[in-house]
């Protein structure tokens, strides 16, 4: 019982111990005593890590989505997204970050546009919007220390939703660059990274996600990553989202 381990309730969730009720657990129908579960402490720490989505590249792979020909034309900001995209390739590729990058029906939608930069990877062939295909399900599950998935890509509001809903039903962090995923409207998009943020994603810009893995100006690649972003990344139309006064809520 609570009085066990703390004074009270919620003298127990401040020191991060589960409170459940008595019927919860398998009580008495109607039962309403309070049973305190301690946690770990080191389980209580990584989840407070978890929900600060720190990133660090040992535990993080990229996601590239469907960076294809034929959306070229249609999607908005196309060459700025497959710019910062290729960026973060570059800076994953430098920082042994591993990477999966997959194609939206490819006979049809065509090929991952060369500017990418990733024509030595293999590229993934789907249907569906998710890019949790069983292939990508092999690697993630081949990588049992995975914590964050970093995610570029298109079309925001379709693939880039459904597979960030995907890992985060499978309790990963999932860190959407903003500035490298974009849709054919302007309205899907601002309203899928909302949507996004709603559902546990973080939204990022490139910068800010590249110097969290680098984390230190000594780091031995420091240098290599500097010459990546030296150059601000290309306007992709974000600001008068972010400008706005919070016009579709938290």
């Amino acid at each position: 019982m609570i009085g066990q381990l703390c004074q009270d309730a919620n003298d127990c969730r401040g020191r991060g111990i589960i409170v459940a009720s008595a019927d919860w657990l398998g009580g008495s129908a109607g039962g309403c005593a309070e049973v305190a579960l301690p946690i770990p402490l080191a389980l209580t720490r990584e989840m407070s890590i978890t929900r600060l989505g720190k990133v660090v590249p040992k535990t993080s792979i990229l996601f590239l989505c469907d960076m294809q020909e034929k959306f070229r034309p249609t999607v908005a900001y196309f060459p700025q997204i497959v710019a910062v995209a290729a960026r973060m390739l570059q800076v994953a590729q430098t920082l042994e970050v591993p990477v999966v990058v997959t194609e939206q029906y490819p006979q049809g939608l065509g090929p991952t546009v060369p500017e990418l930069g990733a024509q030595a990877l293999r590229k993934i062939p789907k249907t569906c919007f998710s890019m949790l295909v069983p292939e990508v399900e092999r690697e993630l599950g081949a990588r049992p220390d995975l914590r964050s998935v970093l995610l570029c890509g298109i079309e925001t509001q379709a693939c880039i939703m459904s597979t960030a809903l995907d890992l985060l039903e499978r309790g990963l962090d999932v860190h959407v660059v903003a500035d490298a995923c974009s849709s054919r409207s302007q309205l899907d998009r601002l309203v899928a990274f909302t949507r996004l943020r709603q559902s546990g994603a973080f939204l990022t810009t490139s910068e800010g996600l590249v110097l969290q893995l680098v984390q230190d100006a000594a780091h031995p690649h420091f240098r290599q990553i500097q010459k990546i972003i030296k150059e601000p990344a290309p306007d992709s139309g974000l600001l008068p989202f972010f400008q706005a006064q919070n016009p579709l809520g938290n």
